[in-house]
């Protein structure tokens, strides 16, 4: 606990933030710089992401099957915090420091399973490992604090997207599209706002174009861009009851994941690009419809981060759909679109660190604010 108490009480702290999203291609890293009473307190140093090695890869999505085994569950978990642990390794080399540099890791882990209406969630990639591995205080499994109080236990950027990108006389939308997507809301003068998943990202694009072509993504959203959208099944897929669902409210690949990508398959016989492009239309509608059902109207913009910022076909989608609302990547703000997420964990631990709380319950619906995650010690 003396370790703890030091490393809160320095006036500046290096963190750095991992995490591998729901669409399990990689690992997020950013190393940030805090600064108590600063002007500008979070200062990104580096950021990277690291290609998770195919077999690894390959086992992390078996166990999104409902009959994964237990055994592999434990075998994957020492296996993810390894990689973690080089990840850290990696950004750290980067900005040129050495582990005894740094202050605390905060690890999101890989969600393998999030089942908020029985208050259950399981992310994986084993901190202690990571810890022992850096020689760095390791701070993880931040959602389920939350989810203890009521919460979803997602998202878990609000705060942070507060921090960072409130502005004091203009609303703003912030969006990631990574497997599933996440929009938060910012008031103007940095209130607290509304949160919420709106629904799937890329995960049923990256997995319709696995099955077909055996590659990880729709790069560029070529396949999106020759393909054909099926108007009829996209008008079906924007029935979806979670798409209607008031926040707060969160999902995951138990809802938009391999059945229902099936469920799709089924409807009628498929080329694989008029498949990609009618997915690829139901991200960018789903995201659209629960801007326009949720959120306040009069924001000055929405920025956008996560796999999907790089997808053109999205983005046009994106900005064709809120034609009054105009929509850039989350670069125009100062962060690196692909680092957001890896930036709110590093953040997030050194809210635990001291004893602040990191959730937002206007997002989560948790009945009160928690100090989130576990703390492992080298």
């Amino acid at each position: 606990m003396r370790r703890l108490a030091e490393l809160a009480a320095k006036e500046r702290r290096r963190a750095v933030g991992l995490i591998s999203g729901t669409s399990a291609d990689g690992i997020d890293a950013a190393l940030v710089e805090i600064t108590g009473g600063a002007a500008r307190p979070y200062e990104v140093l580096a950021s990277a992401t690291l290609a998770l090695a195919a077999d690894l890869r390959r086992d992390v999505f078996a166990l999104f099957a409902a009959d994964a085994s237990l055994d592999e569950l434990c075998r994957v978990n020492a296996a993810l915090g390894e990689a973690f642990a080089a990840a850290v390794l990696e950004v750290v080399a980067q900005a040129g420091l050495a582990p005894a540099d740094i202050d605390l890791v905060g690890s999101h882990g890989q969600t393998v399973r999030h089942l908020p209406d029985a208050g259950a969630t399981l992310q994986i990639g084993e901190p202690a490992v990571i810890a022992a591995r850096t020689g760095i205080v390791t701070i993880a499994d931040f959602r389920p604090a939350d989810m203890a109080h009521g919460g979803e236990g997602a998202p878990l950027v609000p705060l942070v997207d507060r921090l960072l990108f409130a502005h004091p006389h203009e609303d703003r939308l912030v969006l990631n599209i990574g497997g599933i997507a996440n929009i938060t809301v910012l008031p103007a003068g940095g209130g607290a706002g509304l949160a919420f998943d709106t629904g799937p990202g890329n995960a049923l694009i990256d997995a319709t174009v696995a099955r077909f072509s055996g590659e990880r993504c729709d790069r560029d959203g070529v396949r999106a861009g020759r393909g054909q959208v099926d108007a009829s099944v996209l008008a079906e897929l924007l029935q979806h009851d979670f798409l209607r669902r008031e926040p707060p409210k969160s999902t995951g690949r138990e809802e938009f994941g391999a059945a229902f990508l099936d469920d799709i398959l089924g409807r009628r016989d498929w080329r694989e690009d008029d498949l990609v492009a009618t997915l690829t239309a139901f991200t960018a509608s789903s995201i659209a419809a629960a801007v326009d059902r949720f959120c306040p109207p009069g924001a000055a913009g929405l920025w956008v981060a996560g796999g999907g910022v790089h997808n053109p076909q999205i983005m046009a989608g994106l900005q064709a759909a809120l034609p009054d609302l105009p929509v850039a990547s989350l670069a125009a703000l100062g962060i690196d679109p692909d680092a957001r997420e890896a930036v709110t964990f590093a953040v997030l631990a050194d809210q635990t660190l001291c004893g602040r709380p990191g959730n937002a319950p206007v997002a989560t619906g948790a009945r009160r604010p928690a100090v989130l995650g576990k703390i492992c010690f080298p």
